[in-house]
């Protein structure tokens, strides 16, 4: 009897994740639970995605990757750090909120009307908030967006200098080491200023060629940095090249 009672509770608790509904801005059911890093504090704070941003999410990955999926979990093997080139928070999370593309972002809106997005946004302060669910597409690297996680950090004012503070350093450096922990997958760390370096890789999808921008954050002292506080992770740099 007791064990037929426990079957009967195991297999009405599975059915419930299983056929839970999808809902606007909610994370999905995860199977196992997060493995905390030193007490790492994140907080969630929903972009809009609903039905309109996951049907552009496909389109992009047909048009660009040529996949048809039925959904738009990825399997996570790159770490790409990013600055948002504006050094306030609340500027910064409303350029990536809504599900459409900004109009100001003409050099990219002919490949797709997907608003650009991150799966992590880093504050000042050294704040990590969780944008969107980890292992959902998001548009924020060419080419590598559907096997990649994207860190941006407020800050890059001008899209020019490293003024990121010494608070999102470290953020930066937990952060990477739970996502490593979390996902074994994870073979590479890179800014966003090398990604055309990962044309050489399989990882590679992008189809077309003239779809490039050039990109300067988070910079060669940010990522050598990072590098070299995270490197007994072993995740690789990109090939040399372009």
């Amino acid at each position: 009897m007791n064990k037929t009672l426990l079957l009967t509770l195991s297999l009405l608790t599975f059915t419930a994740c299983a056929k839970e509904e999808p809902k606007i801005n909610k994370f999905v059911c995860m199977t196992k639970p997060i493995q905390p890093i030193e007490n790492l504090k994140i907080i969630d704070k929903p972009i809009d995605f609903g039905a309109e941003r996951i049907a552009l999410t496909k389109e992009y990955i047909k048009t660009h990757y040529g996949k048809t999926v039925e959904n738009i979990e990825i399997v996570p093997k790159i770490i790409v750090l990013h600055w948002t080139a504006e050094p306030d928070f609340e500027k910064s999370f409303n350029r990536l909120k809504p599900q459409r593309l900004l109009t100001d972002r003409k050099d990219i809106a002919k490949a797709s009307q997907l608003n650009v997005s991150a799966q992590f946004l880093v504050d000042r302060d050294g704040t990590i908030y969780r944008l969107m669910p980890e292992n959902w597409m998001a548009r924020h690297v060419i080419g590598l967006n559907y096997s990649s996680i994207g860190v941006e950090n407020v800050g890059g004012e001008g899209n020019k200098i490293d003024d990121l503070t010494a608070a999102q350093r470290q953020a930066n450096k937990d952060l990477i080491r739970y996502l490593r922990h979390k996902y074994p997958t994870i073979k590479y760390l890179i800014g966003h200023h090398e990604y055309t370096q990962m044309e050489s890789t399989p990882l590679w999808l992008e189809k077309d060629k003239g779809y490039r921008t050039v990109k300067s954050d988070p910079g060669a002292k940010f990522m050598a940095e990072m590098r070299e506080s995270v490197k007994d992770l072993l995740l690789k740099a990109p090939p040399k090249g372009k």
